[in-house]
């Protein structure tokens, strides 16, 4: 535990916990407030002319979505802020020139994103049980997709941050690319309500595997093959942390 990695990779890490602890009014209340709305426009209101999907209640098929949707765009948000508002500051150079390893760096700012979006997804888990009763069909996948998916998002904000050249670049591709992809990753539906042609595009969103991975942890039911989502989480993880540490070791987006 002393060993100087771990010790670098320690202080990042607890200094992007407490960041979004300090500003917890704005990191970690309104995506409460806003799943709230989600249990009760979707889950209530609407949900109970809806019925039931894939033979559980419409509120029990969403609840596993929502947490997911609150973990994939906290860890993304997170770290694409924070990164971009070190680069802003110019205190990434700081680091940048430590003996600290770029790979350390990257851990430190992607499990900071993975802190957030988890501690937002246990908030929405507690608010969902007011509204609802869950089961546990799986605790390991239940853990495992949810921690991979919080690495994925972390990741691909770092690389957001990275490439980002002012403050709007940071909120772009979540409100073009992340939002869209998360309402159509099968949140709110089964994929297999949708005619054979948006099915097969269906597939192309990554977000698809997650939710109906994370959807089987609890209630035992998901629209994807378990071993394919796994392998499609693998190659998300692997490409994307390859990817930032490349832009990391060549400097890219942090030189100009």
């Amino acid at each position: 535990m002393n060993h100087p990695y771990w010790v670098a990779f320690y202080a990042i890490l607890s200094k992007e916990v407490r960041r979004f602890m300090r500003i917890w009014i704005q990191t970690l209340l309104p995506p409460a407030i806003t799943m709230v709305l989600y249990f009760i426009i979707f889950g209530n209101l609407i949900g109970s002319r809806i019925g039931s999907m894939d033979g559980v209640n419409y509120m029990q098929y969403i609840v596993p979505g929502l947490i997911m949707m609150s973990v994939i765009t906290n860890s993304y948000g997170n770290v694409s802020s924070s990164f971009f508002s070190n680069k802003f500051q110019k205190s990434i150079e700081e680091l940048l020139v430590s003996p600290v390893p770029n790979w350390v760096i990257m851990l430190g700012f992607v499990f900071g994103g993975v802190a957030r979006g988890l501690a937002c997804g246990v908030i929405v888990l507690l608010l969902s049980l007011w509204f609802t009763h869950l089961q546990v069909h799986n605790l390991w996948v239940l853990l495992s997709v949810i921690l991979m998916t919080a690495v994925v998002f972390s990741t691909a904000g770092l690389i957001n941050g990275l490439y980002a050249t002012k403050f709007d670049d940071v909120s772009i591709v979540p409100t073009f690319i992340l939002t869209p992809l998360t309402y159509l990753g099968g949140v709110f539906y089964s994929v297999a309500l949708l005619p054979d042609v948006w099915q097969w595009v269906s597939k192309l969103n990554p977000i698809l595997y997650m939710v109906n991975t994370f959807r089987y942890g609890f209630i035992g039911i998901s629209d994807i093959s378990l071993s394919f989502a796994y392998g499609m989480l693998f190659v998300f993880l692997a490409a994307l942390m390859g990817w930032a540490l490349y832009l990391l070791n060549t400097g890219r987006g942090l030189r100009n």
